[in-house]
């Protein structure tokens, strides 16, 4: 059991299908929990510009999306829904979604997954610089590790 500050929120520099230089992220697990446990839950803080856009994507675990500013249109399947502050969005597993900041200020967010590998199926990119040719990813991001691998 542990406690987490609020995390320093990184620019999105790294991930190859998912390039927000604008936008910031950080990722937080349970300090105290022992390193190879996978049933902790995974809390991801951030920050999206206004106009960028989580690109479409899957996970085989529910996800839950708590808006804290700002507004969102975020697509579920073949939906789209108007998330504002103070909105939960509920994700069940394997279901495309992604979201777009539609308002002026950052969008602010924070999403829960039930685990500490977080398992993402790119259905679109926002692609980083040089990598435009790319297909969209299958990939396991370890949150306690900072590793990333694909599937």
């Amino acid at each position: 059991m542990g406690i987490v500050a609020e995390p320093a929120l990184k620019p999105m520099l790294e991930d190859p299908d998912d390039y927000r230089p604008n936008s910031r992220l950080a990722l937080v697990v349970d300090p105290g929990g022992p390193a190879g446990r996978v049933d902790s839950f995974c809390l991801i803080f951030e920050e999206v510009a206004a106009g960028d856009r989580v690109p479409l994507h899957t996970h085989p675990m529910d996800e839950v999306v708590l808006v804290l500013e700002g507004t969102a249109e975020v697509t579920m399947g073949d939906s789209k829904y108007t998330a504002t502050s103070g909105s939960t969005v509920f994700i069940p597993a394997q279901v495309v979604h992604g979201h777009r900041n539609i308002g002026a200020m950052p969008l602010k967010i924070r999403a829960v997954f039930p685990g500490t590998k977080i398992e993402i199926r790119m259905v679109e990119r926002n692609p980083a610089p040089g990598t435009e040719d790319k297909p969209p990813s299958h990939m396991v991001y370890d949150a306690r590790t900072g590793e990333f691998w694909q599937v």
